[in-house]
């Protein structure tokens, strides 16, 4: 694929398209393509997390061992909070067939919100509402079990 159609790619990402065009053309030429066969694994959990990745082609599991499975086709970021925050892997994604990604490592992303700070606000407006939504969601779940 070309830079181009990368940074087309990236627009795709919800999350990412908050950045814009300039900071997406940063992040698809620093980025890195990787290929998968079918069963290949893209990250198991319990690994340290320095990347995230969006799909190119294929489709991926991404198995937390307990009670979700989740299918993540093109256009979806694997490992949204690894470009943010060191953490370990709380799941695992393995390759449903041949699949393609674009590898963001964190500290590239890092330097691409440096670097364009009203990108950096509006991907933390963005976390703010999401947060927000999430403890909402928490408070209307626990009230109706009580009830």
């Amino acid at each position: 694929m070309s830079i181009e159609d990368d940074v087309a790619l990236l627009e795709r990402v919800p999350t990412l398209r908050l950045l814009g065009s300039a900071s997406l053309r940063m992040l698809a030429i620093g980025s890195e393509q990787r290929s998968f066969g079918r069963g290949d694994v893209l990250f198991r959990a319990e690994e340290e997390a320095d990347a995230g990745f969006v799909v190119q082609r294929g489709a991926f599991r991404i198995d937390d061992g307990i009670s979700a499975e989740i299918i993540a086709g093109p256009g979806a970021l694997i490992g949204e909070l690894a470009l943010v925050v060191a953490m370990k892997r709380p799941s695992t994604a393995v390759a449903l067939e041949n699949a393609s990604v674009i590898r963001i490592a964190r500290s590239l992303f890092q330097r691409v919100l440096e670097s364009d700070p009203a990108a950096a606000r509006r991907l933390r407006d963005e976390f703010v509402t999401r947060t927000s939504q999430i403890a909402s969601d928490i408070l209307m779940a626990g009230g109706k079990l009580s009830t």
